[in-house]
């Protein structure tokens, strides 16, 4: 079965960047489509970006369209998301996602990662 492990959260400046990652392991993985998902306290899970299973089609959440990039490399089994110009609304716990598909006006996933903080501190 797919399981996927996240590395890259932490704390950092307003204005500064973080980069995550997420490595993929099981089943086949170039050919899920790939998210980044977050949650911050008190609010609902949202979706950050989705990445299709070549890499040639992306989506961004409105607020972090021109700040944030995803990318995956499919023969490392790795999926990217670089965080840049990091806002304290960017605070969240930050989920990669494996098998994303579209759903009405969201997104869903398959498959999750465990989860990684990441803190813009004003």
């Amino acid at each position: 079965q797919v399981q996927l492990v996240e590395s890259g959260g932490g704390l950092v400046q307003a204005g500064g960047s973080l980069r995550l990652s997420c490595a993929a392991s099981g089943r086949t993985f170039s050919r899920y489509a790939m998210g980044w998902f977050r949650q911050a306290p008190g609010k609902e899970r949202e979706v950050v970006a989705v990445i299709s299973w070549s890499g040639g089609s992306t989506y961004y959440a409105d607020s972090v369209k021109g700040r944030f990039t995803i990318s995956r490399d499919n023969a490392k089994n790795t999926v990217y998301l670089q965080m840049n110009s990091l806002k304290p609304e960017d605070t969240a716990v930050y989920y990669c996602a494996g098998g994303v598909r579209a759903t009405g006006r969201d997104y869903e996933s398959d498959y999750w990662g465990q989860g990684t903080q990441v803190t813009v501190s004003s």
